[in-house]
């Protein structure tokens, strides 16, 4: 898009570009999301970002009424398998938080300023500075969903001290931390006040319609007990999970009814810091960043596809919310997993209804199982030849895959398309798949609907 196609997308209060680009406003010092209501600024007074890090980078603040810290993640970081998307993907799964900037570099093969330069080059702002904006994000939702202490709040967020905590939410709100807090008498925060025991609530915001029914039914078919559940009636149920997390474990639940462009979920943590994981092991497991509008687009011009995509509009590519455990369910199917939940899992630290156990550890079934194949994987997943993680190279991962016993092509691809949330996999290898690229994933999902091959 050029300037004046994104200008036209804020002067017509397009949703379909929130959160693939920013507008901030010289004259008031405030950047938006492109939808926000408020009255539209002149053209000579609009300058546009790539990222909220990048407008936060530049001196503006998040707007008050259309909260742009709130919008769905670019769908490119999905698509995007070089460099820059890899380590978009690692920064939204707390990894600059957890192990700094070397840490990524290391996970992404290349030296600490190569990545530097590459995300400034592009995005306007390195991964400290993307990292700050997401770390912010988490704060203001803890503030307002929550009775936390603000000094408890300022480490979960991820922040080094509360003085840099302060200084953010000051640079980025244009307000203290306790300000923020007052604004939760209205709406969610009125609500909550025992987030120790009831968890932290949340909307998971994504783009245009979601075909809600469908991922969940997806879902429900695909439940191991202990480790999840699905109850209700369809139209109002509700999928619950445990997840281990890297400093704890949790418990999340998300609605399948929802009153706007989000999910509901509620999310309880035994260690608040695992908090902005948690958020993005949802989002990729409901695939929330997707724009359906590209998708639907595209594929809706297959004859094939079309009667699909009229149906279901929005229809997703669920994700996973452990790689890990996906590689392994895929390899020995939802029997076997239950058997290894029951023989292998360990108790959660956080349990509620049938929720008892989180799943396995690949370290703990690499030294425990019979199974040749499975003991395979574990082993690689464990010693890191399998990476599966939010930032792996997928198609390393799918050759080192390819190279252990058990692992048929198709389950490769299946991998790949859920655990790796790549939206551009035929698992089934179809002829003429190429024309539906780069969603030969939701392709897939429309066919398995439809009942074609």
């Amino acid at each position: 898009m050029d300037e004046q196609t994104r200008y036209e997308a804020v002067s017509s209060r397009d949703a379909r570009f929130d959160g693939e680009f920013f507008f901030a406003v010289e004259t008031t010092g405030i950047y938006c999301r492109p939808s926000c209501p408020a009255v539209t600024p002149k053209r000579k007074n609009v300058r546009f970002f790539p990222t909220a890090a990048a407008a936060q980078g530049n001196g503006f603040r998040a707007c008050r009424r259309c909260r742009p810290d709130a919008v769905p993640g670019s769908a490119d970081w999905n698509v995007r398998a070089d460099v820059v998307g890899r380590a978009m993907r690692m920064i939204g799964d707390g990894v600059v938080d957890r192990e700094g900037v070397p840490g990524l570099a290391h996970r992404l093969g290349y030296s600490s300023r190569q990545v530097q330069r590459q995300l400034n080059a592009e995005l306007g702002a390195g991964p400290v500075a993307l990292a700050r904006a997401q770390r912010a994000h988490t704060a203001r939702v803890l503030l307002q969903t929550t009775t936390l202490p603000v000094t408890e709040i300022a480490f979960a967020s991820g922040f080094a001290s509360v003085r840099q905590f302060n200084d953010t939410i000051r640079q980025i709100y244009a307000r203290t931390p306790s300000a923020l807090r007052a604004e939760a008498g209205t709406g969610l925060g009125a609500a909550v006040r025992e987030a120790r025991t009831t968890g932290v609530p949340l909307r998971l915001a994504h783009r245009g319609p979601y075909a809600a029914r469908e991922a969940f039914d997806l879902l429900a078919g695909e439940t191991v007990a202990r480790i999840e559940e699905i109850s209700g009636e369809p139209g109002t149920r509700t999928y619950r999970r445990t997840l281990r997390l890297p400093y704890g474990t949790g418990i999340v639940a998300v609605d399948e009814r929802s009153a706007g462009p989000w999910l509901d979920a509620r999310i309880h943590l035994t260690d608040l810091r695992d908090l902005t994981t948690a958020v993005q092991r949802l989002r990729r497991l409901f695939d929330l960043d997707a724009d359906p509008y590209a998708v639907d687009e595209r594929l809706g011009a297959d004859p094939r596809l079309a009667p699909g995509v009229a149906a279901r509009p929005g229809l997703r590519s669920p994700g996973a919310a452990d790689p890990e455990e996906f590689a392994v369910r895929t390899l020995v199917g939802r029997p076997g997993a239950e058997r290894l939940v029951e023989a292998y899992g360990k108790v959660a630290d956080v349990s509620g209804g049938g929720l008892t156990h989180v799943f396995p550890e690949p370290g703990v079934l690499a030294g425990a199982v019979d199974d040749p194949a499975l003991r395979a994987l574990a082993a690689a997943l464990a010693d890191g030849d399998v990476r599966l993680d939010a930032g792996a190279d997928r198609d390393e991962a799918e050759r080192a895959l390819l190279r252990l016993p058990g692992i048929a092509p198709a389950a490769a691809a299946l991998i790949r398309m859920r655990a790796l949330g790549d939206p551009d996999v035929d698992p089934e290898g179809r002829p003429g798949s190429e024309r539906w690229r780069p969603w030969r994933s939701y392709a897939a999902r429309h066919l398995s609907l439809l009942g074609l091959p």
